[in-house]
């Protein structure tokens, strides 16, 4: 029996999905649950295990082809007996893949005010979502943002789909007017790399960190403060506790969850910092989703624990738990990525004492934390000043200037800092 692979349906949002990598090609025999290919979009790369144990007998889909959720990629022979590997193995290249359409635009139907180059189109333009697809499709056959808006899109929420451009553009109804086109400005800088220097492109992570950091950068007003938390009664407990934690639950007990947790507290009271700006609109979430910035081999993802008000320490450190494993195995699901209405980046845990994060958008705060160290402090006791040995560590935090000031960062940070240093240890495992 042959069975189809299609592209999976990754997340609500998600349409589309590119082709990273096959790890079977043709002819080769694959178990049920053994990882096929690699595929990424606009949120995450995930390795799609086969959906049966057989032989591969067709792929219909290259790397870095862009192919609609739901479309065959792939066919598997389940009765790997009837399977002629000889023949497979002498077909031509052309013939184990099924031709694709493509759409033919011709260069006399277009009509063409201006022989200027067309503006360069990123997924990051501010307007409608556009996807990678998408965004590749309009630069490759010149079609300026102001003429992309233009298009009727049948997707989520009026979102502009690949077979709406390609309608587009099989109309043959194009007409660009020069007016509406801006062209980007010429770059002055001219760079020399020594002639030996290695090149390589972005991977479809990295290209997404970079579109998303730099977008940023030009939205948010930002601004950092810092503040030092004596954690030394939290490092305590945790040794006290990790070892009969990690018996019952299998995973180690970090501080992680109980930054988590005092945050959670703060946004509650402070909730122009769970918001997000929308033109002249602040939206202020009711739930408070935390983003928690997580490093994987390549480059890094930002996954949200929803709700961590509602949760108390035991919950939030168990999802905690799996959304790391999950993304590090690459088995996060895309709608684990969107969400979050405040982050958390913990970089201490590779050794660095402070560090000024960029806000995850749409967030208007992010916050930042550095490295456990022991230093010596002064600190009073029986009105008495004396130095002691305690195990602090730096907070950053992050904001948009645009809502939050200064007088409110450093009070949530004042906040933070008060909950950590008196934290309420009853019956919280």
């Amino acid at each position: 029996m042959i069975i189809d692979v299609v592209m999976p349906k990754m997340g609500e949002s998600i349409t589309e999905g590119t082709i990273l990598e096959w790890y079977k090609k043709i002819g080769d025999e694959i178990e049920q649950d053994e990882t096929l290919l690699e595929i990424g979009t606009d949120k995450v790369d995930s390795e799609i295990p086969s959906p049966s144990s057989g032989v591969i007998t067709m792929i219909m889909a290259e790397p870095n082809d862009v192919v609609d959720v739901g479309e065959v990629i792939a066919r598997i022979e389940t009765d790997s007996k009837s399977v002629n590997l000889e023949k497979i193995s002498k077909l031509p290249a052309d013939e184990k893949l099924i031709e694709k359409p493509e759409v033919v635009v011709k260069e006399k139907d277009i009509q063409i005010k201006s022989k200027k180059k067309s503006l360069s189109i990123s997924s990051s333009t501010k307007g409608p979502i556009l996807s990678p697809a998408v965004t590749k499709l309009a630069n490759q056959e010149g079609i300026s943002f102001s003429e992309l808006v233009l298009i009727n899109g049948t997707g989520k929420s009026g979102r502009i789909t690949k077979k709406d451009l390609e309608g587009y553009l099989s109309s043959g109804n194009r007409s660009i007017d020069e007016s509406s086109i801006q062209l980007p400005k010429e770059s002055s800088l001219s760079f020399e790399f020594a002639s030996n220097s290695k090149t390589d492109k972005l991977d479809n992570m990295r290209k997404r960190i970079s579109e998303h950091m730099r977008y940023s950068l030009n939205t948010s007003a930002h601004v950092h403060i810092m503040n030092e938390v004596d954690m030394t009664d939290i490092v305590d407990f945790v040794k006290r506790e990790d070892a009969s934690f990690r018996s019952k639950e299998g995973f180690n007990l970090t501080i992680t969850p109980f930054i988590i947790s005092s945050l959670a507290k703060v946004l509650n009271e402070m909730p122009e910092l769970n918001s997000s700006i929308d033109g002249d609109l602040v939206i202020q979430h009711p739930q408070i989703n935390m983003g928690i910035a997580v490093s994987v081999d390549g480059g890094l993802m930002v996954p949200s624990i929803n709700n961590c008000d509602e949760k108390n320490l035991l919950g939030i450190c168990r999802d905690l738990n799996d959304i790391v494993q999950k993304c590090r195995i690459k088995a996060i699901n895309p709608d684990d990525l969107q969400g979050s209405t405040f982050t958390l980046s913990n970089f201490g845990v590779f050794g660095a004492t402070i560090g000024t994060p960029i806000i995850n958008q749409p967030n208007v705060g992010i916050l930042g934390t550095g490295v456990i160290k022991k230093q010596p402090v002064v600190i009073e006791k029986n009105d008495l000043d004396i130095i002691a040995i305690r195990q602090m560590m730096m907070l950053s935090l992050g904001f948009d200037h645009r809502l939050i000031d200064g007088s409110g960062g450093a009070l949530f940070l004042s906040k933070i800092k008060n909950i950590l240093e008196n934290f309420n240890f009853e019956n919280i495992l």
